[in-house]
């Protein structure tokens, strides 16, 4: 599966760069988008051919997937690029497209549902490690408190906040993901 190797050695640079420096480059993504579409459009050619050896040795789905890969899962981190922001970049939204072209639609959304339940275990990891489980049981449960007696209104302060701020790197997690989703692993 010439698809898959390639795939998972771009989301290993994405993982290293996005660890090491916070980001994900547009040189791994963008021609990681082209070679997905141009092995799936290969894979497409050749199903015309009934040559499914070769299709199946390339590990592609076929462009149209492909192609709704890329666009629906390129479309759903732009949304939440919207409505999480400073949360997620635009490298993020790129690598989950680049995912989407390489895997298809369905295992694309697979892939982006596995990296958000992973990024946020890997979070929450963080939150514990860093203030230690003692304070944010605490924490919880005052706030829990402040929370039935006022009914529901009450805003949390800018020190509240600060351990929520956790920088939180998608690109390890949609490595972990797609090894998931690729070799079904659950």
């Amino acid at each position: 599966m010439i698809g898959s190797a390639i795939l998972l050695s771009l989301l290993v640079v994405a993982a290293l760069t996005d660890v090491r420096w916070g980001k994900i480059y547009n040189w791994t993504t963008y021609p990681g988008i082209l070679i997905g579409l141009s092995l799936n459009g290969l894979a497409s050619l050749l199903n015309q051919f009934e040559d499914s050896t070769i299709q199946g040795w390339l590990g592609a789905v076929g462009l149209q997937d492909s192609l709704l890969g890329l666009l629906v899962c390129g479309g759903m981190m732009v949304v939440c690029y919207l409505f999480f922001a400073g949360g997620i970049g635009g490298g993020d939204i790129k690598l989950l497209a680049m995912i989407g072209a390489f895997v298809g639609l369905y295992a694309g959304l697979e892939s982006i549902l596995w990296t958000f339940v992973l990024g946020g275990c890997m979070a929450l990891i963080s939150l514990v490690w860093r203030y230690g489980p003692l304070k944010i049981v605490t924490r919880v449960i005052r706030f829990a408190a402040h929370w039935l007696r006022l009914g529901g209104r009450f805003s949390l302060t800018d020190e509240d906040r600060q351990p929520l701020k956790t920088k939180l790197f998608l690109a390890p997690s949609a490595l972990a993901a797609v090894i998931i989703v690729r070799f079904q692993l659950f």
